[in-house]
């Protein structure tokens, strides 16, 4: 696939454009990919395939992928680049090293850019919402990080409907910067949130959804349908188990894998092809541990659902 045959699509009203499929640093950048080679191998494909939407976090490998994206990052064209970063969870035991204060979100900024090497991000991201402190004062500091250059954008991972609203109608009052973009979970198994809550309110914003795990951490690509494999994503993180893995959501899975058999499609091509297609989505983030994995995922751009087929997938992930 060519650089060509990439989609680009805007971030909901805000002109920059970002790649249809991009590529996310979280649990594999720093973390499960401990070879910098590979790592090179990985995000230079991505780029050469189209790929110009990398999405990391500080709190990813605790700032360990932001070091290791940002080391083949800096060494590509930066104007050709979307990079964002995130703001939010603890990154020590000092009481004032997490959450949306001004104080944390302004130094973390600094960190990140250090770690990643650049000069500014094009997106950074309220990682989650933060109920201790006043929505005017983060969306405060968003804005004068727009004003001083050190980001060009904003947006929230994971806030609710009312408080995309509510950080809205401040902004307005108060004439800053409104967040751009919301990054949530979105996949076959995890629809609730984006299809009744999220998407009504980033339409009637102008806010693009860039969405995570559209795989559902692996579960939809059959690697659970037999147990959790040592060392997988599932194995190591509570919640995420605890969440997909029910007897229900695996049959599911099952009779997915199936309709993805007869349709000629690979399970992980087929759950990205339907997340792409969702209304309001303007990238669908992709984790990746190897080349031919990227490659697998970057197939889904050529797939082409059925009418018929999705209206299969609807009735079975309702």
């Amino acid at each position: 696939m060519s650089k060509t045959a990439m989609p680009y699509r805007r971030l909901g009203a805000a002109g920059i454009k970002v790649s249809a499929l991009s590529l996310g640093g979280w649990t594999t950048f720093g973390a499960s990919i401990d070879d910098v080679d590979v790592a090179a191998r990985i995000l230079r494909t991505a780029f050469e395939k189209g790929v110009n939407f990398f999405d990391i976090a500080d709190v990813y490998a605790k700032g360990e992928s932001e070091k290791q994206m940002g080391a083949v990052l800096r060494q590509l064209p930066r104007h050709e680049l979307v990079i964002s970063s995130k703001v939010y969870w603890p990154m020590s035991e000092d009481p004032n090293d997490q959450g949306l204060s001004r104080k944390h979100i302004i130094e973390s900024v600094e960190k990140s850019l250090r770690r990643i090497g650049t000069d500014y991000l094009d997106v950074y991201f309220c990682h989650r919402f933060d109920e201790n402190v006043r929505v005017e004062e983060t969306a405060r500091a968003m804005d004068d990080l727009i004003h001083h250059g050190k980001i060009l954008y904003w947006g929230t991972s994971e806030w609710t409907g009312a408080q995309l609203r509510d950080v809205h109608a401040i902004a307005d009052k108060r004439n800053l910067y409104a967040p751009v973009v919301e990054q949530p979970q979105y996949s076959l198994l995890a629809r609730h949130k984006v299809e009744g809550d999220l998407l009504a309110q980033t339409r009637s914003l102008g806010m693009g959804l860039v969405v995570w795990s559209p795989l559902a951490s692996g579960v939809l690509t059959g690697k659970y349908d037999d147990g959790v494999p040592a060392g997988s994503r599932l194995s190591r993180i509570d919640w995420l188990r605890e969440s997909f893995l029910t007897e229900e959501k695996l049959a599911a899975v099952k009779k997915f894998g199936a309709l993805a058999k007869d349709a000629g499609i690979s399970r992980t091509q087929l759950a990205l092809a339907w997340t792409l297609a969702r209304p309001g989505v303007s990238s669908v983030i992709m984790g990746a541990t190897s080349v031919p994995q990227l490659e697998e995922n970057l197939g889904a751009l050529d797939v082409k659902v059925s009418p018929e087929l999705l209206q299969k997938l609807d009735a079975l992930f309702a």
